[in-house]
């Protein structure tokens, strides 16, 4: 039997200026999601939780929260930009321009926009992408920069965990 590694993420040396990651997963938006997202953040604005408010708004029913939006998306684009971050160094530029509602489905890319070395670890570099959400139409519902610092390969803490290497190695 062949034991083969499962997917590991992108390590700081697998990313070049320009590359363009499709997400794998979409994700479908639920009441349930926006209403316990919303509450458990305590945002008392109604236009997330109340629907009778919502009606009179705008937009006619609820929106899904904004920042529900920027943390799925940012969850999408894991397995192929932070699997192996040391840390996120910031979000910038977050745009929102054009709403998400419940029912609608969020896809996300990322370009890879600076990889540079860091200054202060060697075992690490800085990556900056630029990630977009967009729902089921290709409508682009959130768009925002994220840096991280991500670690270089060969030097993630995750590296051994699996208990068969951990018992190989022993």
């Amino acid at each position: 039997m062949t034991v083969k590694p499962g997917w590991q993420g992108r390590f700081f040396e697998d990313f070049e200026v320009g590359d363009v990651y499709r997400h794998n997963l979409g994700r479908t938006l639920t009441d349930a999601d926006n209403i316990w997202f919303t509450l458990l953040t305590m945002n008392t604005n109604p236009s997330h939780f109340d629907a009778e408010y919502a009606k009179g708004s705008p937009f006619g029913k609820m929106l899904i929260n904004s920042c529900l939006t920027l943390a799925i998306v940012t969850g999408q684009s894991v397995s192929d930009v932070s699997e192996n971050a040391v840390a996120n160094l910031g979000w910038d530029e977050v745009r929102l321009p054009n709403p998400l509602f419940v029912g609608d489905t969020l896809y996300a890319e990322s370009e890879v926009l600076e990889v540079r070395e860091s200054k202060s670890r060697p075992n690490a570099g800085i990556v900056t992408i630029r990630t977009r959400g967009l729902k089921q139409d290709g409508t682009v519902v959130i768009e925002f920069k994220r840096t991280m610092m991500i670690y270089k390969r060969g030097h993630s803490p995750k590296q051994g965990l699996h208990p068969a290497e951990r018992n190989a190695a022993s």
